[in-house]
């Protein structure tokens, strides 16, 4: 499929990929009757009626949720054998992405972000929806700030026994709860620990568990090892992970207790007494005076002598989990793209909607380079002067709000026909660019104009880059 292609159903005409993942790959379009911008998900071609009915399910179970924040989904179009899932068009980025780009967000911004994924679950699961598959690279933080979950291609309703009885592993197995990673069927209360987990990267920067190439020894250490959990400094989003991340499914919070919880939080002054929900892990706590975002250690390691008394039954859960995983991997295999998952949505670099989630690895990330800045720069400046709104999406979202939104970064930068960058000097170790810019545009306000301008840049280790200010 390419953009040269018909319409798909003779109505949306595909603009460019922008995600792609194990789920299937996805387009920003335009829909040509309504005259508005889409993403169309490809579910890729049908092989039998197994395969048709998924596709309708997962059409259905996302239509059952109209909530700001929870992407729309707007149609199940069918083109030849091929069906396409036809959803809301939110431009923004992932919060993998943001919290790797920041090493971890600031507690506050953290909060407001999980506070709208937790509105999100408790939507779905009083709709009686199990996603089943939340984590960072599913939720879209918009420019606007709003916080979208997406992507219910694993999602199980009420009725859907038949659909998840195969004994296959679903999920992301890094923020898998231990019950599923053990081979048992998804509840809402595994959301919430999946939810945890999403906390825990959002304000670390890292996985809640580093599997690496060892699938199966990972799934060991999720259903035996203690949880991860944030530092005293991190204030109620400590409260938060400690209730999400308990092994046992009926003592976790709930999506509705974790919203009024955030809520409580959101007003009340500091050092007020914070009641907890009911049969949470602690009856009060003390807001502090100043959260911290201090850096949580490495997940807890039980001690030899508890290892040794685990030695039978962690023998048993491994071939349970090598049966299971064998049926995830097999799963993964016979999707469209054998790729990790992306963002059904997500605006993350120079290209307008563009997806790239990074993914967390064993492996050493690389270090910034003067050449990659550089080039990094030359491109902004070059994107900036021919459409602004991806060229704002180039920039961290609280350089976006010192930049006055988009209205106000527009309302300059469209006047600016061109911008010319000479002087270049990148500097690695500060992360900061320094040039002249001579500006030149159709309107007297900005011909002839110049500037000697200095950004700070953020940078994830996998050579992407992001304009977080201008430091003096």
């Amino acid at each position: 499929m390419t953009v040269e292609s018909e319409p798909v159903a003779g109505r949306y005409r595909l603009i460019r990929e922008v995600g792609r993942g194990g789920m299937g790959a996805v387009w920003l379009a335009h829909d040509e009757l309504l005259g508005r911008d889409v993403a169309l998900k490809r579910l890729g071609h049908f092989e039998g009626v197994q395969s048709r009915v998924r596709a309708e399910r997962e059409a259905q179970l996302a239509a059952r949720l109209s909530h700001p924040n929870v992407v729309t989904v707007f149609d199940l179009a069918e083109d030849d054998d091929t069906r396409w899932l036809v959803m809301e068009y939110v431009e923004g980025t992932t919060l993998s992405r943001l919290a790797a780009l920041r090493d971890g967000l600031p507690l506050d911004e953290a909060a407001a972000i999980i506070r709208q994924a937790a509105e999100a679950l408790r939507v779905a699961h009083a709709a009686g929806i199990v996603h089943r598959d939340v984590k960072p690279s599913n939720l879209i933080v918009a420019l606007d700030g709003t916080t979208k979950l997406t992507d219910f291609g694993i999602a199980r309703g009420d009725a859907d026994d038949t659909l998840t009885a195969t004994g296959i592993l679903t999920g992301s197995p890094a923020y898998l709860a231990p019950e599923v990673a053990s081979g048992t069927t998804a509840t809402p209360a595994s959301d919430m620990w999946s939810l945890g987990g999403t906390l825990f990267q959002a304000v670390t920067g890292r996985t809640p568990y580093e599997l690496g190439d060892n699938v199966v020894a990972g799934l060991v250490r999720i259903v035996h090892d203690d949880p991860p959990r944030l530092p005293a400094g991190s204030g109620p989003l400590g409260t938060v992970l400690a209730a999400t991340m308990v092994k046992d499914p009926a003592s976790r919070w709930t999506a509705a207790q974790v919203c009024d919880f955030l809520d409580t939080v959101a007003t009340a002054p500091p050092g007020a007494s914070l009641p907890l929900p009911t049969d949470g892990p602690d009856s009060t706590q003390v807001l502090p005076e100043t959260p911290t975002a201090a850096r949580p250690a490495r997940p807890a390691r039980r001690a030899p002598a508890a290892r040794s008394r685990l030695v039978w039954p962690v023998m048993a859960a491994v071939l349970i989990l090598v049966l299971v995983l064998g049926g995830w991997l097999l799963s993964r295999s016979r999707s469209p793209n054998n790729e990790p998952s992306a963002t059904s949505t997500s605006t993350s670099g120079p290209a307008k909607g563009a997806t790239g989630t990074p993914q967390t690895s064993t492996t050493q990330a690389a270090k910034p380079t003067a050449e990659e800045m550089t080039s990094f720069l030359r491109g902004y400046l070059t994107t900036v002067t021919s459409d602004t709104r991806a060229a704002f999406a180039m920039l961290t979202p609280s350089f976006q709000q010192a930049s006055g939104g988009y209205a106000g970064y527009d309302s300059f930068w469209k006047h600016v026909h061109q911008a010319t960058p000479s002087g270049i000097r990148a500097d690695p170790e500060e992360l900061t660019v320094s040039y002249h810019v001579d500006y030149a545009g159709p309107k007297k306000k900005v011909s002839g104009g110049s500037d000697d301008v200095r950004l700070q840049l953020v940078y994830d280790g996998a050579g992407h880059y992001l304009i977080d200010g201008e430091p003096k």
